[in-house]
């Protein structure tokens, strides 16, 4: 790595790139006047307050706040870090990262190199180790004994290929002695997960008598691994432990391969073990994902939901599954809005997914799929079956019991067909009972968002009108008059002026890029955001009468100042002079 990326990269990768495609392909948009609208993929709305503007490069939601250009958005909704958004948005403009020296100290320069050139290693490594995994399956003195395991599961060698399936002897260190050239490198292994660090010096492998699932993030990277046993051995799988580039909370087996095999996933099925995912594949059920040995965490459900409109959560119908879709639920709730759903299928005693399809089949195995259970219907099952319905004291018990659950439940044509439900079934069915049962559940969710007003003066008004229209600055001129002000957030103003002037061609989002992560721009976040109702067509106009009114403030100010000093008799000639053509101005 050469250094940071490149100033001047950023500013024509984002000329070139367009927002409006980038947020499209991840939320479909809808023409609205100049700008197009969705439901906020960042909270959960009924109508549409999430705008994105070509003009601008630009997105806003005028109902949480969330707002940036195209890199912002990346990092928000694919969960990437700021330098692979940039590789992310470059990769889909087709052109190569540049980066250049910076100007930070040697020591910081240094770290940050290290920090880059780790993640870098690391990823490389992980990938080397899912490729040497592969090849034992080809190679290794005992493979035959993996391959008829993975033959015995109906899995051919395309669908092994294309999942990178391989597969670790019993050998203490048969991964270590390819990998662990000196003590640098075993810290490595150590740190990723791959290995243990025994009572003695050296380390030994951590995944030994293994079929080996590479799990992938989402651009393909290898980031950790899951292995099963041959046999009966506990633990039947073992799972890589987190390490600084595995998060499992945050991550889903498969859903890179999904998307692979599917460019318009519709929805994605979540299993509970890497060999349900790979069998339902090797059926022609390519949607199938994993939660990584964890409860589904609201992290992997929004990845979910921000790639499909539909999940199905198909588990074992014993106690842990059907607990298992419980904590899914309620992980979901918040997140569930009109058009989209969350859906249960529980699989017969003593079957699995994996089990299931191979004795049924794709079509028989979709069908049960279509079938699933609906949110509603399983939560009024589970909740149903904690209490005694056939008492007085039970049936109140139970509809106490959806008031919390309800609350998390973001208003939606689901809610209220709960509600009514709840009420009509469950209640006394009249419509005061409706009413107030619909007032407690609202008011047990409700978060009051503190109002916080901005202050109209003339430096924010200019800093709001000139972000949205950059090249308003074209009809000012000389910037010169500016400097010698020393009102709030005329610094701010003037940086803004110089850099429209060197740029004439810049747009709001390269704008605020100058400003990321320091608090400037926070500052011009909130400015951007900031409804003046100023239109478009008097932008210019408003502007120059806003430099206006601080230029006359200055020249008041400074008059008084000048004033003072002549009344005490301090004033020098140049002062008298400086006056006097105030005065007379």
């Amino acid at each position: 790595m050469a250094g940071r990326i490149s100033r001047q990269f950023i500013d024509d990768l984002l000329a070139r790139a367009d927002i409006v495609d980038i947020v499209d392909s991840r939320v479909p948009l809808k023409k609205a006047g100049k700008n197009y609208q969705a439901c906020c993929p960042f909270h959960n709305e009924k109508s549409p307050s999430f705008t994105v503007s070509q003009d601008k490069q630009f997105y806003h939601c005028f109902g949480c706040g969330e707002h940036g250009s195209a890199i912002s958005f990346l990092m928000e909704f694919d969960r990437l870090d700021f330098v692979d958004a940039v590789e992310e948005l470059a990769n889909h403009c087709g052109i190569e990262v540049v980066r250049e020296e910076n100007n930070a100290t040697p020591a910081e320069q240094r770290r940050q190199q290290q920090v880059y050139q780790q993640k870098q290693d690391d990823y490389e490594l992980m990938n080397q180790i899912s490729r040497f995994y592969q090849q034992q399956l080809k190679v290794s003195a005992d493979k035959e004994i993996a391959v008829s395991y993975l033959k015995g599961r109906g899995l051919s060698g395309e669908v092994v290929k294309r999942f990178g399936i391989g597969y670790i002897s019993d050998a203490w260190d048969g991964m270590m002695k390819a990998y662990s050239r000196n003590g640098q490198a075993n810290q490595q292994l150590v740190e990723l997960g791959m290995a243990i660090q025994g009572d003695k010096s050296r380390p030994y492998d951590r995944f030994r008598g293994r079929i080996m699932f590479p799990i992938r993030d989402k651009r393909g990277r290898v980031i950790g691994f899951g292995g099963r046993v041959l046999g009966d051995e506990k633990p039947k799988y073992l799972n890589s432990p987190e390490t600084r580039v595995y998060h499992k909370g945050q991550e889903l087996y498969g859903l890179y391969e999904a998307k692979q095999a599917n460019k318009n996933l519709k929805r994605l099925v979540v299993v509970e073990g890497y060999m349900d995912v790979v069998a339902l594949a090797q059926h022609g059920v390519d949607y199938a994902v994993a939660s990584l040995g964890t409860a589904t965490t609201t992290e992997q459900l929004q990845t979910m939901f921000r790639t499909v409109k539909e999940v199905i959560c198909c588990y074992d119908g014993d106690r842990a599954g059907r607990d298992a879709a419980w904590r899914a639920m309620e992980n979901a709730l918040p997140l569930i809005r009109d058009g989209f759903s969350l859906r249960f299928v529980f699989v017969p005693d003593g079957e699995d997914p994996d089990s299931l399809i191979r004795k049924q089949g794709q079509q028989a195995f979709e069908k049960i799929l279509d079938e699933a259970m609906p949110l509603s219907k399983f939560l009024f099952e589970q909740l149903m079956n904690k209490v005694d319905m056939s008492s007085s004291e039970g049936r109140a018990g139970f509809v106490e019991s959806f008031k919390p659950l309800l609350a998390k439940l973001p208003d939606s044509v689901l809610k209220d067909g709960i509600i009514n439900d709840v009420a009509n079934n469950f209640g006394t069915g009249s419509e005061q009972f409706l009413t107030k049962f619909r007032k407690t559940v609202t008011n047990t969710g409700m978060i009051k968002k503190p109002k916080v007003s901005t202050k109209v003066t003339p430096v924010r008004l200019a800093i709001a009108l000139l972000l949205e229209h950059p090249h308003i600055v074209k009809s000012l001129g000389d910037i010169s008059a500016l400097q010698p002000l020393t009102i709030p957030g005329v610094d701010l103003l003037t940086q803004l002026l110089v850099l429209c002037q060197q740029n004439p061609n810049i747009k709001t989002a390269q704008l605020l890029e100058y400003f990321r992560d320091t608090e400037q721009g926070k500052q011009l976040a909130k400015l951007m955001c900031w409804q003046h109702h100023i239109e478009a067509e008097a932008a210019q106009d408003v502007f120059l009468d806003s430099i206006e009114k601080l230029l006359n403030n200055f020249v008041e100010q400074r008059a008084e100042f000048l004033l003072q000093k002549a009344r005490t008799g301090q004033m020098s000639q140049q002062e008298k002079q400086e006056l006097q053509a105030i005065l007379n101005a």
